[in-house]
């Protein structure tokens, strides 16, 4: 793994919006960095980011399965407890899940460690499987990468594969929060990846939903929701008035509730008890005391902190690195510091996807800092041996 600089394409952004990439620069400031790229080895990827993404999805599944038949656990993952029927009967009916992506610390040696899980509302997920295999064909074609470079990438056709197991009858809805060009650009992409296996979509905003007197989630034309993919956190759903009205709805909700169970932080510390010392996998505990500082060598994260708010980064030096942000109201996890590597004058984070549980490639973002926070750069890469 190593980090090589490169010309951007002087037409990028023209290719950009031309493609739909609407946010590819934000605030101002490039979201997508083509000024350079991250090369692996065929065996990098194989060995030390494929297999063990693998591995760490099916220990999530084991994980959840012991979860749903315990209270108590659920409980330690702050699952409010009129919610605990509606996580274990999605996990026990079988609801089929969708998508997730690990976040690795891997700099080229040694094994990837685990982060944290993303496996509710990830994104970065256009941009990893569309637009930097855009780029890898262009650069190939114009002579700057060789003719056998290559991606860990088939995020798209795993998509189109995964959706293909759901039934073609009816409408699959896709929401999302009103106003965020970002997430919007990730449901408008799930859409088009559904349309492939000739499912019939439509997009309405969250705050659109209705709900009938029937007690069924309806759209705006008083048609009910059967499918509803919803780019928008179970931790939140649990405490709104939306989440009331689930169970008696009848809607499929992708993903499930079960990934509530994975998708918070605290799994990290259950992975860790139940899998101790396994090799992608790094030291984590509950946080029984979050007002004392964070031991050197650790990092304090709440359970549902997002782009990196929240994070307090104590290093093996004892300099402090940390985000502020608005996740005071959950449990807090410790886990052993693995800083992410530094390549200039920023820091990779390589996050892991897992679609229809196959390992189906990776997105890298950058920050300046050691905590990844929304204002990262998304950064292309190529498999070459």
């Amino acid at each position: 793994m190593r980090k090589v600089e490169c010309a951007e394409r002087p037409d990028w952004r023209a290719t950009a919006e031309r493609e739909g990439f609407a946010f590819h620069t934000i605030d101002g400031e490039r979201y997508w960095d083509e000024r350079g790229y991250y090369q692996f080895s065929e065996a990098q990827v194989s060995r030390d980011l494929e297999a063990p993404t693998l591995a760490l999805h099916a220990m999530c599944l084991d994980a959840v399965a012991r979860i749903v038949d315990s209270e108590a656990l659920m409980a330690r993952l702050a699952i409010p407890p009129a919610y605990f029927d509606l996580v274990r009967r999605s996990w026990k009916a079988g609801e089929s899940h969708l998508y997730g992506r690990f976040d690795f610390s891997y700099d080229g040696h040694g094994p990837a460690k685990l982060i944290e899980a993303n496996y509710d509302t990830p994104t970065s997920l256009y941009e990893a499987a569309a637009f930097q295999l855009i780029w890898l064909d262009e650069q190939v074609s114009r002579g700057v990468l060789a003719p056998h470079a290559s991606q860990f990438n088939s995020i798209a056709q795993d998509l189109v594969r995964a959706f293909a197991t759901y039934e073609r009858q009816g409408t699959f809805h896709f929401s999302t929060i009103g106003g965020s060009v970002e997430d919007r650009g990730t449901t408008d992409f799930l859409r088009k990846m559904a349309e492939h296996a000739g499912i019939s979509t439509r997009h309405i905003d969250l705050e659109d939903i209705g709900l009938d007197g029937q007690g069924r989630f309806v759209d705006l034309d008083g048609q009910p929701i059967r499918r509803l993919f919803k780019l928008h956190a179970w931790e939140h759903i649990f405490h709104e008035a939306f989440g009331q009205a689930i169970a008696g709805s009848g809607t499929c909700f992708v993903e499930p509730a079960w990934k509530a169970l994975v998708s918070n932080k605290g799994i990290l510390a259950l992975l860790w008890e139940w899998y101790p010392g396994h090799p992608n996998l790094l030291p984590a505990y509950l946080d029984d005391d979050p007002t004392r500082p964070v031991p050197k060598g650790w990092v304090r994260k709440p359970y549902f902190s997002r782009e990196g708010a929240n994070v307090d980064i104590r290093t093996a030096q004892g300099e402090r690195v940390f985000e502020d942000g608005p996740y005071t109201d959950a449990p807090y996890v410790l886990q052993a510091y693995a800083p992410l590597p530094k390549f200039a004058d920023n820091y990779a984070l390589v996050g892991s996807w897992v679609v229809g549980g196959l390992a189906s490639g990776i997105g890298i973002r950058e920050d300046a800092t050691l905590i990844t926070k929304d204002s990262a750069r998304f950064v292309p890469h190529v498999v070459v041996d």
